[in-house]
C-alpha cells in the first residue's frame, strides 16, 4: 500500500460521505436520458437532471484532520476525474456499534 496506508487499521474509524458530480460545463448524457424518462412518466415541470455518484468510505485515521485529507487524495487519485468532475465531502467518527 502506498503513502502510509498500512494492512491493519489503527485510529479512529471514520466514515466519509462522498458526492462526485460532472462540472457545470461538462455535458452529461445520463442526466439528458433521465430527464427524457422523467418527462415520458409524466413529470413535466423537471427542467434538468445531473447524474453523479455516491460513495462512503470507511477509513482508520487519527483524527478529523487526517481523516480528510486522506479521503481528498482518494478522490484526487482514484474516486473523482479532476478534468470533468468535482467532488465534496463529508467525513464523522462512526460509532463503535456501526463500524
Amino acid at each position: 500500500m502506498q503513502d502510509g496506508a498500512s494492512a491493519a487499521p489503527a485510529g479512529i474509524v471514520w466514515l466519509a460521505r462522498i458526492h462526485v458530480t460532472l462540472k457545470p460545463v461538462v455535458l452529461d448524457p445520463q442526466g439528458d436520458a433521465v430527464l427524457h424518462g422523467l418527462r415520458q412518466l409524466g413529470y413535466d415541470d423537471v427542467v434538468g437532471v445531473r447524474v453523479g455518484k455516491y460513495l462512503e468510505v470507511t477509513l482508520s485515521a487519527a483524527d478529523q484532520r487526517a481523516a480528510e485529507e486522506a479521503v481528498r487524495q482518494m478522490c484526487d487519485k482514484l474516486l473523482a476525474n479532476p478534468v470533468i468532475e468535482r467532488y465534496d465531502f463529508n467525513v464523522a467518527e462512526q460509532s463503535p456499534a456501526s463500524a
